[in-house]
């Protein structure tokens, strides 16, 4: 079993076996929403997943069109999990909301137009957008 929780341990989630796949996104929405340059997630299926806490809810259109559905802690404010309308059935959990420093590495790279130029993922597919391979004509 693998645990992930927010900073302040009001929302957690409880997660059946290993992840089916592991994203690091770069699109700005992603940027804005960690801080930071990427954002890492880790998905599964939702029936794989229990969550216990009350999360507040935002949702925005995503970069790949359909709305993304971000789920945080009205106590300390991280963001734990997201829904995604493009990944049915699907819940992406925070890799750092896991504290998990033996964690797998990202197994794809999305959005990478609007990646940092010094961030390097070594080892994952490489993509400029969500779909379309970064050496794809």
């Amino acid at each position: 079993m693998i645990d992930a929780r927010c900073s302040c341990g009001a929302v957690a989630l409880s997660l059946a076996g290993p992840s089916r796949a592991v994203v690091a996104c770069h699109c700005m929405d992603c940027q804005r929403r960690t801080g930071a340059p990427f954002g890492v997630g880790a998905f599964y299926a939702a029936e794989a997943v229990t969550i216990s806490g009350t999360p507040s809810e935002y949702v925005r259109k995503a970069a790949s069109g359909g709305n993304v559905r971000s789920y945080f802690c009205t106590h300390c404010g991280s963001t734990v999990y997201w829904k995604a309308d493009n990944l049915p059935g699907m819940i992406g959990v925070a890799v750092g909301a896991m504290a998990d420093p033996n964690f797998p590495a990202p197994l794809r790279s999305v959005f990478e137009q609007s990646k940092h130029g010094w961030v390097e993922i070594s080892g994952a597919e490489h993509f400029q957008q969500s779909g379309a391979p970064k050496n794809a004509s």
